[in-house]
Protein backbone atom coordinates (compact mmCIF):
# COMPACT_ATOMS: atom_id res chain seq x y z
CA UNK A 1 0.00 0.00 0.00
CA UNK A 2 1.32 3.43 -0.95
CA UNK A 3 2.05 5.91 1.83
CA UNK A 4 -0.28 8.85 2.39
CA UNK A 5 1.36 12.20 1.66
CA UNK A 6 0.87 13.06 5.36
CA UNK A 7 3.45 10.42 6.27
CA UNK A 8 6.12 12.48 4.46
CA UNK A 9 5.39 15.77 6.28
CA UNK A 10 7.34 15.02 9.50
CA UNK A 11 10.61 14.48 7.59
CA UNK A 12 10.59 17.70 5.55
CA UNK A 13 13.35 20.18 6.42
CA UNK A 14 13.73 21.91 3.04
CA UNK A 15 11.22 23.53 0.70
CA UNK A 16 12.04 24.19 -2.96
CA UNK A 17 9.61 26.12 -5.16
CA UNK A 18 9.37 27.00 -8.80
CA UNK A 19 8.06 30.54 -9.40
CA UNK A 20 5.89 30.82 -12.51
CA UNK A 21 2.82 28.65 -12.10
CA UNK A 22 3.54 27.94 -8.42
CA UNK A 23 4.28 31.23 -6.63
CA UNK A 24 2.47 33.04 -9.47
CA UNK A 25 -0.59 32.05 -11.47
CA UNK A 26 1.59 31.60 -14.55
CA UNK A 27 0.11 34.59 -16.35
CA UNK A 28 2.46 37.42 -17.30
CA UNK A 29 1.52 40.85 -18.55
CA UNK A 30 3.93 41.93 -21.27
CA UNK A 31 4.68 45.65 -21.41
CA UNK A 32 5.80 47.41 -24.61
CA UNK A 33 9.37 47.65 -23.27
CA UNK A 34 9.46 43.86 -22.81
CA UNK A 35 9.06 43.88 -19.03
CA UNK A 36 6.94 41.07 -17.63
CA UNK A 37 4.61 41.69 -14.71
CA UNK A 38 3.83 38.81 -12.33
CA UNK A 39 1.57 38.67 -9.29
CA UNK A 40 2.41 36.81 -6.08
CA UNK A 41 0.03 35.83 -3.29
CA UNK A 42 0.62 37.62 0.02
CA UNK A 43 -0.42 34.49 1.98
CA UNK A 44 2.23 32.45 0.18
CA UNK A 45 4.67 35.20 1.14
CA UNK A 46 3.74 35.00 4.81
CA UNK A 47 4.19 31.22 4.83
CA UNK A 48 7.57 31.42 3.06
CA UNK A 49 8.77 33.93 5.64
CA UNK A 50 7.37 31.83 8.50
CA UNK A 51 9.23 28.75 7.20
CA UNK A 52 12.50 30.70 7.03
CA UNK A 53 11.94 32.03 10.55
CA UNK A 54 11.21 28.52 11.83
CA UNK A 55 14.61 27.36 10.54
CA UNK A 56 13.64 25.56 7.34
CA UNK A 57 15.74 25.92 4.23
CA UNK A 58 13.59 27.61 1.58
CA UNK A 59 14.95 27.64 -1.97
CA UNK A 60 13.78 28.85 -5.35
CA UNK A 61 14.68 27.27 -8.68
CA UNK A 62 13.06 29.08 -11.60
CA UNK A 63 13.59 29.38 -15.32
CA UNK A 64 12.43 33.01 -15.12
CA UNK A 65 14.97 35.79 -14.81
CA UNK A 66 12.96 38.69 -13.35
CA UNK A 67 15.04 40.57 -10.79
CA UNK A 68 11.85 41.95 -9.21
CA UNK A 69 11.05 38.37 -8.24
CA UNK A 70 14.49 38.04 -6.62
CA UNK A 71 13.96 41.27 -4.69
CA UNK A 72 10.58 40.08 -3.40
CA UNK A 73 11.92 36.68 -2.33
CA UNK A 74 15.03 38.13 -0.69
CA UNK A 75 12.69 40.42 1.25
CA UNK A 76 11.07 37.28 2.68
CA UNK A 77 14.44 36.04 3.90
CA UNK A 78 15.10 33.51 1.15
CA UNK A 79 18.79 33.32 0.28
CA UNK A 80 19.01 30.35 -2.11
CA UNK A 81 17.44 31.81 -5.24
CA UNK A 82 18.31 30.42 -8.66
CA UNK A 83 16.78 32.36 -11.55
CA UNK A 84 17.34 31.60 -15.23
CA UNK A 85 17.65 27.91 -14.31
CA UNK A 86 16.81 25.92 -17.42
CA UNK A 87 18.51 22.72 -16.24
CA UNK A 88 17.08 22.58 -12.72
CA UNK A 89 18.98 19.41 -11.85
CA UNK A 90 22.22 21.42 -11.83
CA UNK A 91 20.90 23.92 -9.27
CA UNK A 92 19.29 21.13 -7.24
CA UNK A 93 22.59 19.26 -7.04
CA UNK A 94 24.34 22.49 -6.00
CA UNK A 95 21.85 22.93 -3.16
CA UNK A 96 22.23 19.32 -2.02
CA UNK A 97 26.02 19.64 -1.97
CA UNK A 98 26.17 23.16 -0.50
CA UNK A 99 23.84 22.41 2.42
CA UNK A 100 24.48 18.64 2.75
CA UNK A 101 20.76 17.96 2.24
CA UNK A 102 19.10 14.58 2.18
CA UNK A 103 16.82 14.57 -0.90
CA UNK A 104 14.32 12.44 1.05
CA UNK A 105 13.74 15.43 3.36
CA UNK A 106 13.03 17.85 0.50
CA UNK A 107 9.60 19.02 -0.66
CA UNK A 108 9.67 20.41 -4.21
CA UNK A 109 6.62 22.12 -5.65
CA UNK A 110 6.56 22.50 -9.41
CA UNK A 111 3.90 22.78 -12.06
CA UNK A 112 5.32 21.91 -15.47
CA UNK A 113 7.72 19.72 -17.41
CA UNK A 114 10.96 21.61 -16.52
CA UNK A 115 10.29 20.65 -12.87
CA UNK A 116 9.87 16.94 -13.63
CA UNK A 117 13.53 15.78 -13.39
CA UNK A 118 14.05 17.34 -9.94
CA UNK A 119 10.67 16.20 -8.67
CA UNK A 120 11.69 12.59 -9.40
CA UNK A 121 14.64 13.00 -6.99
CA UNK A 122 12.98 14.46 -3.88
CA UNK A 123 11.14 12.81 -1.02
CA UNK A 124 7.96 14.81 -1.49
CA UNK A 125 7.18 16.07 -4.99
CA UNK A 126 4.13 18.36 -4.86
CA UNK A 127 2.18 20.59 -7.20
CA UNK A 128 -0.71 23.05 -7.45
CA UNK A 129 -3.96 21.55 -8.72
CA UNK A 130 -3.58 23.19 -12.13
CA UNK A 131 -0.18 21.61 -12.82
CA UNK A 132 0.56 19.69 -16.00
CA UNK A 133 -0.78 16.13 -16.03
CA UNK A 134 2.72 14.61 -16.00
CA UNK A 135 3.59 16.61 -12.87
CA UNK A 136 0.39 15.57 -11.12
CA UNK A 137 1.15 11.93 -11.91
CA UNK A 138 4.47 11.99 -10.04
CA UNK A 139 3.34 14.23 -7.15
CA UNK A 140 2.80 12.75 -3.72
CA UNK A 141 0.68 15.81 -2.89
CA UNK A 142 -1.56 17.89 -5.14
CA UNK A 143 -2.75 21.06 -3.42
CA UNK A 144 -6.38 22.00 -3.72
CA UNK A 145 -5.07 25.50 -4.56
CA UNK A 146 -3.96 26.68 -7.99
CA UNK A 147 -0.59 28.23 -8.75
CA UNK A 148 -0.29 31.74 -7.32
CA UNK A 149 -3.39 31.25 -5.19
CA UNK A 150 -2.05 29.81 -1.96
CA UNK A 151 -0.57 26.44 -2.94
CA UNK A 152 2.78 27.30 -1.32
CA UNK A 153 1.01 28.41 1.87
CA UNK A 154 -0.99 25.18 1.80
CA UNK A 155 2.00 22.83 1.87
CA UNK A 156 4.18 24.97 4.14
CA UNK A 157 1.40 25.32 6.71
CA UNK A 158 0.76 21.57 6.69
CA UNK A 159 4.44 20.74 7.26
CA UNK A 160 4.86 23.34 10.01
CA UNK A 161 1.64 22.24 11.75
CA UNK A 162 2.64 18.55 11.74
CA UNK A 163 6.07 19.49 13.12
CA UNK A 164 4.58 21.80 15.78
CA UNK A 165 6.13 24.96 14.32
CA UNK A 166 3.14 26.79 12.80
CA UNK A 167 1.67 28.38 15.94
CA UNK A 168 5.10 29.53 17.10
CA UNK A 169 5.34 31.71 13.99
CA UNK A 170 2.29 33.88 14.66
CA UNK A 171 4.54 36.61 15.95
CA UNK A 172 6.58 36.65 12.72
CA UNK A 173 7.02 40.18 11.47
CA UNK A 174 5.72 40.53 7.96
CA UNK A 175 5.64 43.41 5.52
Amino acid sequence: MEKSYKEYLPQIDTFIFDVDGVLTNGIVTVFPDGQLLRQMNIKDGYALKAAVKAGYRVCIISGGKNEGVRTRLEGLGITDIYLGAHNKIKQFNELIEKHKLNPENVMYMGDDIPDYPVMKLVGMPSCPNDAAREIQQISKYISDKTGGNGCARDIIEQVLRVQGKWDSNFDAQYD
